[in-house]
């Protein structure tokens, strides 16, 4: 994984990105991008998960 901007679309400076990784049930590593808000303080945040098919 890096941390260079990989996207096609600008790098909003309201918002802090990173990679992130972990081993799903069948011990394949899932990485994916988390985007939180700069002026998120302690509150607690919605979230929305996107995922393809797992074919097995």
């Amino acid at each position: 994984m890096t941390d260079k901007w990989d996207k096609t679309f600008a790098e909003s400076q309201k918002v802090d990105h990173r990679k992130v990784s972990f081993p799903n049930r069948y011990g394949i590593t899932l990485v994916g991008d988390l985007y939180l808000p700069k002026d998120r303080g302690d509150r607690k945040l919605a979230a929305i998960a996107v995922s393809g098919p797992l074919a097995r």
